[in-house]
């Protein structure tokens, strides 16, 4: 599965389920330094080159939000951009 960049083009507050909000990285994830606050990046199938968000990785992404600790599918960085 490829990985997308979270680069939020929408207003505060950010929907980091809006798939407009990510960029294609391609099959490497990116680097995503610590500490671990805000999304980074996920792994996701591709619809046109944009993410589709599945019950399971939306759940995976508010798992690694509330705990700080990246997934398999989801990475995190210390700054919101």
């Amino acid at each position: 599965m490829p990985w997308y960049s979270y680069q939020p083009i929408d207003s505060y507050p950010h929907n980091t389920t809006d798939p407009n909000n990510y960029n294609l990285v391609g099959i490497i994830p990116p680097n995503c330094p610590n500490p671990n606050e805000f999304i980074c990046a996920i792994q996701a199938n591709d619809n046109l080159g944009k993410p589709i968000f599945t019950t399971a990785l939306r759940n995976e992404m508010l798992l690694a939000l509330n705990n700080r600790i990246e997934t398999t599918n989801v990475l995190l960085r210390p700054t919101l951009l």
